[in-house]
C-alpha cells in the first residue's frame, strides 16, 4: 500500500480491480479545503486515460512491475514469440498486448512489462522510434523537398506509411511506432 501523495509518473496501482499507470500528476493545495492529488491514469488493458482525484493520505494498492528487454523471434497468427535476453526462455505474447506491433521485425528488442507478484504480462512496447526499409514506393524526384507533400510507401513489415516525395525504394527511414509517422531518413 502507498499513500496518494507518493504517486509519481510510472507508478502502477490497482483500482476497481484494474491496473493503471500514472502518466501525469499534480499536487493541488487550494485556498480553502484539503490538499489533494490530481492524476491522469492510463488503463493497462484498454489504454484509456482517465482523470482521478485522491485526497492526501488516501491508501492505494500499488503493483510492483518489472520491465525487461526481450527479443522478437517469430509469430504464429496472433501470438508473438519473444526470447528472454537473460534466460533465453521463449515467451508468447498476444498481439493485442503489443504497442507498435505493426512496425516490429525479427530481431527487434521490445520491453515487456510484467506484474512482479503474479508474473502476468501486462503489455509489451516497441521503442518510440525504429528504422525500417522501404520495399515499395513511387520514384522520387530531385528537388521535391520544398513542399510538405507526401506519398504512400510500403515498409518491410508490410505496413504502409506516408513519406516525403524525395524518399525512394530501398532507403531506410526512421518511423515513430506510436502513430506510424515518418521521422526522417536513416543512415544504414
Amino acid at each position: 500500500m502507498i499513500n496518494s501523495q507518493d504517486i509519481k509518473i510510472g507508478t502502477c496501482i490497482r483500482l476497481d480491480g484494474k491496473l493503471f499507470f500514472c502518466i501525469d500528476f499534480l499536487h493541488v493545495k487550494p485556498g480553502k479545503g484539503n490538499t489533494f492529488m490530481r492524476t491522469k491514469l492510463k488503463d493497462v488493458v484498454s489504454g484509456l486515460v482517465r482523470e482521478r482525484r485522491f485526497n492526501i493520505g488516501e491508501k492505494l494498492e500499488d503493483v510492483r512491475v518489472e520491465r525487461r528487454p526481450y527479443q522478437f523471434s517469430y509469430n504464429e497468427g496472433d501470438t508473438y514469440h519473444f526470447l528472454n535476453q537473460e534466460t533465453w526462455d521463449d515467451v508468447p505474447v498476444s498481439k493485442d498486448l503489443i504497442q507498435g506491433v505493426d512496425y516490429m521485425k525479427e530481431g527487434d528488442i521490445v520491453e515487456i512489462v510484467t506484474d512482479a507478484s503474479t508474473e502476468t504480462i501486462l503489455f509489451a512496447e516497441m521503442p518510440v522510434k525504429t528504422i525500417l526499409k522501404i520495399v515499395y514506393t513511387e520514384p522520387g524526384l530531385k528537388g521535391d523537398t520544398a513542399t510538405n507533400a507526401t506519398k504512400p510507401a510500403k515498409l518491410e513489415t508490410g505496413v504502409e506509411i506516408r513519406v516525403p516525395l524525395f524518399i525512394n525504394e530501398g532507403e531506410l527511414v526512421e518511423v515513430d511506432t506510436r502513430d506510424g509517422s515518418y521521422v526522417n531518413r536513416a543512415k544504414g
